[in-house]
């Protein structure tokens, strides 16, 4: 059967909302910058938000786009269920028509119908649309109007009422929000309508019976007191999900069975060298899979999570292990483990994958394409890194297995908690072998380890915050004046209180302002917000939802005062200094090493600027002496600033600007030049007004950041010289302990040599004298209930030595049950050795017998069961330790 192309039905969409006057806009990037309440694009509203917030006026009153989107963590996590049933997915792309402020309920039902059931043709028999029931807590009627529309298009069977929960759409706790309704598809076999009325199906979670489109017509706003009053303007907000629509279209009852995701599923059969079956276990909680089923899940797995993964990196977030990084990070192994085990891929595998879905999505999002090799990379390198630990792990869970059983079918909160910690296994991936095992996992001891962790680190934060309270009522946006001033006249328009760690502090909004928001790598502004009565320290200045919000300890007494607020000019100057100097390196870079260095992130504040960009291998020293030598010339030039203000996106990019990927750019953009042929870039930041400005400019280091990222990290002007002089103090120091030698190199080289024949000759006395109480101690080996006993405190200069000494008397002396302590840099040290034989007998454990012994020097440890060491804080004990073994071998002996 040929399958719809996923690129014609998408662009049959915005092909029909164009004909009825909506302005296309491309997809916003998925990593969300300045929205404190989300990591991730989560849904198609989430790009609108100011809009329906009433932050910004929208530019455009009608509005069409397809909109990646992420749920896999949160409120909207769709993680667990990927790959077992037909249409979860972690990206999903959400087609949506908006209005803002234009037309309502009438024109949005009329053109939903329109375009599924004439342009994608439908079967109007199995199309039902529900409409909002009302809600006797929050006063509301039924939303009758909405019913009596779609009695124009279908009858009164198919429009079923729905309760708050369903039919009520919230952008949270407060804002906007309004009734919904909803259009379902039943795309079950005949004999299956036949037998059951789609109507009991829907909003029941069928598989075959799916919500493809969600119309929201935003006409509340909810308070804080959770009352409900009516917006100034009606707003639609639409979303379709593409993948399910692609099923519907198609004549299919799985999204993967789709041209979406058909492509990418042939290729991971092909590669792995696999059969795909079709098959689909309706949810997680039923019988074991078969064989079969599992290669399709893992199949799925791959094929949707491949999507997260690759789109989240080339929307400028790099894997890691804090917040947004560590949720691609969780996806990405989660893939791995399903290759790994399901398809048999002990090799990287999932890399492979990205010039399938780049080809395919180049159309509609060419970022992709674009960066396919950077995105490859940093994949291939994840996979390296995991594949390294994820087997050593799965032999863990294998080998305590029994042991789990014996607990209850249970894996404790203690070794989920190890294996996340040591082994990098996230708990969700954890508990999906758990599974697969038939056991469980203590997610609450899970958390509480983790938790005690957190204290430990003092990574806990705990903060409240207010609602905003209005002071003076604003009419039209504020607005930044800060690329012209640096002092302006302001009022407060609004202001919160944050309590974060007992710490109190304000957040205060200005009708204008002249300090810089933190954006693009470049750190807020600090001032001072003056009046007649009051001046107020600004603590920072950052970008929250379109607003520009000043962090300041205490609030003014006279908030409804006319202020003046004051950019600190000082640390301003050298913030622009290392701004600019930001640019003239990346464009030395790009001339160096590589047209192919595209940023991947920056910092830039009054101390320093640090780089990051793409590339694969170590930049030279002799690249960067390059890299130096343009970007100081560059300085001497005096090349003037070129800003241009509201220039057409088009317009920048014919210019030769450069975009930063993952970054939202409007229509209109700033375009910053410094040599039309050197440096063009769109950027929002503080600039100097001529490069001669910058003064010096010197590298400081370069170093590896993650997979196919490296840093560079420089000063300028007075922290440049500083660094310089410092580093010419450094040589003399080192000079003058040399003894000022003539020729530097050659007596250091010379030191060297005698420090290598030192350690050298050190070395060799070690291992004599472990040689010689290896002879010593061997002779005092004593038989101990039908074993070879020895337990002895012995002189050596560190753990390896004691190790090494331990394994040698093993390999001397058979049947061996060997505790040896030693006092090494004033820290004691334990080790105990066991043969095999003894180890694997059951009743000796040398992880055991070692934290037994560690509790006479205020110590613990670990290891394997053959051998193990522990350290402590008290050598006094080492004594105690020694002596205490024997009992504590003697008593494990009788059992």
């Amino acid at each position: 059967m040929s399958l719809p192309s996923a690129s014609h039905v998408r662009q049959q969409f915005l092909d029909f909302f164009a004909s009825k006057g909506h302005h296309i806009v491309p997809s916003a990037p998925l990593v969300v910058k300045d929205d404190p309440t989300l990591l991730f694009i989560n849904s198609g509203m989430a790009p609108f938000k100011d809009y329906f917030l009433g932050n910004k006026p929208a530019p455009n009153a009608r509005v069409a786009d397809t909109q990646k989107c992420l749920r896999v963590s949160g409120k909207h996590n769709d993680l667990e269920e990927v790959g077992y049933d037909t249409y979860h997915h972690t990206l999903f792309e959400m087609l949506g028509n908006w209005s803002f402020g234009d037309y309502f309920k009438k024109d949005a039902i009329a053109w939903a119908w329109e375009l599924l059931t004439e342009v994608y043709k439908l079967d109007k028999d199995r199309l039902y649309v529900t409409y909002f029931e009302g809600d006797a807590g929050d006063k509301l009627a039924a939303d009758t109007e909405t019913q009596n529309l779609w009695r124009t298009y279908t009858t009164d069977d198919r429009i079923l009422p729905g309760n708050k929960k369903d039919n009520f759409w919230e952008m949270g706790d407060t804002g906007p929000c309004g009734p919904c309704t909803e259009i379902h598809i039943d795309l079950r076999d005949e004999a299956e309508r036949a037998g059951k009325s789609g109507a009991e199906l829907v909003n029941a979670d069928h598989p075959q019976v799916v919500e493809i489109w969600n119309n929201v017509f935003m006409e509340f706003q909810r308070l804080a007191d959770k009352s409900l009053i009516k917006l100034p303007a009606q707003h639609v907000d639409t979303g379709m999900g593409f993948e399910r629509l692609m099923m519907a279209v198609s004549g299919v009852k799985s999204n993967y069975d789709t041209n979406v995701f058909q492509p990418l599923i042939q290729f991971i059969a092909k590669e792995a060298g696999v059969q795909y079956h079709g098959t689909s276990p309706a949810t997680v909680n039923d019988q074991p899979a078969t064989e079969n089923e599992k290669t399709d899940i893992a199949i799925r797995v791959l094929a949707d999570h491949i999507r997260a993964i690759s789109f989240t990196i080339a929307d400028g977030q790099l894997p890691s292990n804090v917040k947004a990084g560590y949720v691609i990070r969780r996806i990405l192994r989660r893939a791995v483990r399903y290759a790994f085990s399901s398809l048999g891929q002990k090799q990287p595998f999932l890399y492979k994958l990205v010039p399938v879905l780049a080809d395919q999505m180049a159309g509609i999002f060419p970022e992709l394409k674009q960066q396919q090799q950077f995105v490859q990379r940093v994949i291939e390198e994840e996979e390296i890194a995991f594949l390294k630990t994820l087997e050593i792990g799965l032999r863990r869970i294998d080998a305590l297995e029994e042991g789990f059983r014996q607990q209850g079918n249970r894996i404790d909160g203690k070794t989920a908690f190890e294996l996340s910690d040591t082994f990098g296994f996230p708990l969700d991936l954890t508990a999906l072998i758990a599974r697969e095992k038939g056991l469980m996992v203590d997610e609450e001891g899970f958390q509480k380890e983790l938790a005690q962790q957190k204290s430990r680190s003092r990574n806990a934060q705990e903060a409240e915050q207010s609602d905003w309270t209005i002071v003076s009522p604003a009419e039209e946006q504020p607005v930044f004046v800060g690329y012209d001033q640096e002092e302006a006249p302001a009022r407060i328009l609004r202001y919160r209180k944050t309590v974060t760690k007992g710490k109190t502090e304000y957040h205060v909004v200005l009708d204008q302002t002249p300090f810089y928001a933190e954006s693009g790598g470049q750190v807020g502004d600090t001032g001072y917000l003056e009046s007649a009565l009051s001046k107020v320290r600004v603590l920072d200045t950052k970008k929250e939802n379109d607003l520009i919000v000043h962090t300041v300890l205490d609030l003014p007494q006279d908030l409804d005062a006319d202020f003046s607020a004051r950019v600190d000019h000082s640390r301003r100057s050298q913030i622009r200094k290392n701004h600019t100097a930001t640019h003239l390196l990346q464009a030395a870079l790009r001339e160096v090493v590589g047209a192919h260095v595209a940023q991947k992130g920056s910092l830039v504040n009054e101390k320093l600027l640090r780089f990051d960009f793409s590339h694969f291998t170590k930049v030279t020293d002799d690249q960067l002496r390059q890299v130096e030598t343009i970007v100081n010339s560059r300085i001497r030039q005096q090349i003037p600033l070129d800003e241009r203000r509201n220039v057409p996106i088009d317009e920048a990019k014919a210019l030769g600007a450069t975009a930063l990927f993952g970054e939202k750019y409007g229509e209109f953009v700033r375009v910053i030049t410094f040599d039309r042929d050197f440096s063009v870039e769109l950027c929002g930041g503080i600039h100097v007004q001529t490069t001669g400005d910058i003064g010096f400019f010197k590298i400081t280091a370069e170093s590896a950041v993650g997979a196919g990222v490296r840093r560079i990290e420089a000063v300028t002007a007075d922290a440049a010289e500083a660094y310089v002089n410092q580093q010419l103090d450094l040589l003399q120091q080192v000079r003058e302990a040399l003894g000022n030698p003539q020729h530097l190199l050659t007596a250091i080289e010379k030191q060297g040599e005698e420090v290598a024949g030192l350690r050298k000759q050190i070395e060799q006395f070690a291992q004599q004298s472990l040689s010689q109480q290896k002879d010593q101690l061997a002779g005092q080996v004593k038989e101990l209930n039908g074993v070879n006993f020895l337990a002895a405190q012995v002189q050596v200069t560190s753990a390896d030595g004691l190790k090494t000494l331990a394994y040698q008397l093993r390999q001397t002396v058979s049947n061996l049950v060997l505790v040896l302590g030693a006092e090494i840099d004033g820290k004691p040290q334990l080790a105990v050795m066991l043969d095999d034989a003894l180890a694997q007998g059951g009743k000796l454990n040398a992880t055991t017998l070692v934290r037994e012994l560690a509790k006479e020097i205020q110590g613990g440890g670990g290891g394997q069961p053959f051998f193990a060491t522990a350290g402590g804080k008290n050598a006094a004990g080492l004594g105690a330790a020694i002596v205490k073994a024997e009992a504590a071998v003697s008593t494990a002996l009788h059992g």
